[in-house]
């Protein structure tokens, strides 16, 4: 495998075909075995997108999910889902667990193997498997079963790493926990890289642990810094973590450096809240800063999240260009590369907190948010007023 290693975070753009048949699932006009099969076909064109792009380990792009919460929630035995129908697909469920949720057991499988063992069937390439975490799955959770939110979380974590065994015994070798709440919480981090061991324990895959900043309808949730992991994150049981670096530059990049992170990092250089697309110049020129931090058999090139929000034909572009940029700097690497190539000046060098030289980010047009409370309140902040 080649340094530099180039991946996906975890889902791709749902074309609009797809979110109309997905609704219509959602509001009860069609069947499972319907849907089963628009789910199978969109994968199939992800997987073809990302090999024609270059991409090195490959994903499913999350395409059976309608969000990071309700497919798995949905799967979770005790999990109580009164109103099982929505007007868009993309709206969260509202889920409660009443009583303690069962230990994990083969009556309690959700069935991940499964969706990995598709999608493996479909591709020579490795594979990245990825699942949103106990921690952001028990914020989505009113919790009336148990004293405190830690043993929701935990017994949650117990019923993932029972899933990540049988994906290990299907053959899955690379495995992502997403924590996509966890910039919201960050006096939690203890707490979550606690659930993480339990998932990871005994299954020896290379593991990744993505944490950003929310990326909900293209939109953050959260600001901040990734000094909020240290130290905790430190005794995660992970090989990567997964950090997004595109959007907001890569000012955090010596924090993780400097806060003894001794394993990979996903190196989020394609900002996927822009409708904008980098060149393979820039991304070079991002991976070249991080290789003054962390040499190249630790870095695994990715955009910084999930490409859900993207048209389809700009998630191509931005993954065609971060294969151009990244096979730029692998040649300089093997010394195998051209005449040098004019870069952005302010693209040479680690500057200590600067964010990237470029444009204000452009969002597209504004993107009509339905509603997904009640009260209109995104459910990452109101996941706390749900005990």
């Amino acid at each position: 495998m080649a340094v530099l290693r180039t991946s996906v975070v975890g889902s791709y753009p749902v074309p609009d075909w797809m979110e109309r048949l997905k609704t219509e699932y959602c509001r009860g006009r069609m069947s499972r075995a319907q849907l089963l099969d628009v789910h199978e076909t969109a994968i199939k064109a992800a997987l073809r997108d990302q090999e024609l792009a270059g991409i090195d380990i490959v994903s499913d792009g999350e395409l059976r999910r309608d969000n990071d919460l309700d497919y798995l929630l949905a799967r979770i035995s005790g999990m109580e889902i009164p109103r099982t129908t929505k007007d868009f697909y993309f709206d969260y469920y509202d889920v409660r667990v009443g009583t303690p949720l069962p230990a994990p057991s083969e009556a309690t499988s959700l069935g991940l193997a499964d969706d990995f063992g598709f999608t493996a069937a479909q591709t020579e390439r490795p594979v990245k498997f990825s699942f949103t975490g106990p921690f952001s799955l028990a914020r989505h959770v009113r919790n009336d079963a148990y004293p405190d939110r830690r043993e929701l979380v935990l017994a949650i974590a117990r019923l993932l790493g029972a899933e990540a065994h049988a994906l290990l015994a299907r053959g899955a070798t690379h495995l992502q926990i997403d924590e996509p709440f966890l910039a919201g919480y960050p006096d939690e981090v203890g707490l979550a890289v606690e659930a993480i061991n339990v998932v990871t324990a005994g299954v020896p895959a290379e593991w990744g642990l993505h944490v950003c900043y929310g990326n909900r309808y293209a939109r953050p949730s959260w600001e901040g810094h990734y000094d909020f992991l240290f130290p905790a994150v430190l005794d995660a049981s992970v090989d990567h973590l997964v950090l997004e670096f595109g959007r907001k530059g890569l000012g955090d990049l010596p924090i993780v450096a400097e806060q003894g992170w001794d394993r990979g990092v996903g190196l989020g250089v394609i900002d996927v809240k822009s409708r904008r697309v980098e060149s393979p110049e820039l991304v070079a020129g991002r991976i070249r800063r991080a290789l003054e931090l962390f040499p190249a058999e630790r870095l695994v090139i990715n955009p910084d999240c999930g490409l859900r929000h993207l048209p389809g034909p700009i998630a191509r572009a931005k993954l065609h260009a971060m294969v151009a940029g990244t096979r730029l700097v692998r040649d300089e690497l093997t010394g195998t590369a051209g005449p040098a190539r004019a870069l952005p000046p302010d693209d040479a060098g680690l500057p200590a907190t600067r964010p990237d030289p470029e444009p204000e980010p452009d969002h597209g047009p504004p993107v009509p948010v339905p509603a997904v409370t009640s009260d209109d309140t995104p459910s990452e902040h109101r996941g706390d007023l749900r005990r």
